[in-house]
């Protein structure tokens, strides 16, 4: 969807605040934040892709407003109730309701370091032939979903040359929604600064963006 948290290519956001060995929590509180996001998402009620569309639910100036890690709370809070974890009225009691039912933890302590090196791959081993081959010359499509996508603004509607094809992947426009998996290439495709952001960019410049095959057309 076209909202505040695409902001590639955007004026007026600032300087990006270099941080020397910034820490990966600066205070406890994030850090039980993303250990909650983890242990919520093992209960499968949602994926990755519609927990980022979650956030981009969050309203422009809220989003401008919270950190990094108050937007996870707040599209982690906002699933849990849509998927019946705990209720808005608990949520605001900061306490489960009077004889509610607690429910057995999805992810317990013994599963966490394989959890953590495993992750959540994307990828998906299955045979799909490809649209598009190395070396090609495509154009992105000139796309305004309401839904998720990772697509870009910037980069949709523009002139590219395909140099890797990064394998078969999940598409999120369709996962965020629980509308499948729709699994398909992603590749990694050059850009000409000067075709993304016109004759002031530099003519030695390129961009690479990782694309998946739905968002591309031939040139």
């Amino acid at each position: 969807m076209n909202g505040v948290h695409d902001m590639g290519g955007m004026h007026g956001m600032g300087p990006i605040a270099y941080e020397k060995d910034e820490p990966v929590f600066h205070a406890a509180w994030e850090s039980r934040v993303f250990a909650l996001n983890r242990a919520m998402g093992a209960f499968g009620k949602w994926n990755i892709d519609a927990s980022r569309h979650q956030k981009e639910l969050i309203a422009p100036a809220e989003y401008l407003r919270m950190s990094y890690y108050e937007r996870f709370l707040t599209g982690l809070i906002e699933l849990m109730v849509q998927k019946g974890l705990v209720t808005q009225e608990e949520i605001d009691q900061g306490g489960p309701a009077p004889g509610s039912l607690k429910a057995s933890p999805a992810l317990t302590a013994d599963a966490v370091p394989q959890l953590v090196s495993r992750g959540a791959p994307a990828n998906r081993d299955i045979r799909v032939a490809p649209r598009f081959k190395v070396g090609q010359r495509v154009r992105t499509r000139n796309m305004n979903p309401p839904g998720h996508t990772r697509l870009p603004r910037y980069a949709r509607g523009k002139f590219g040359t395909v140099v890797r094809d990064h394998g078969v992947f999940v598409f999120p426009d369709t996962n965020a929604h629980f509308l499948g998996e729709k699994p398909q290439h992603v590749y990694s495709v050059r850009f000409a600064a000067q075709e993304l952001w016109g004759t002031q960019a530099s003519q030695r410049d390129a961009v690479y963006v990782d694309v998946w095959e739905d968002y591309l057309e031939r040139a």
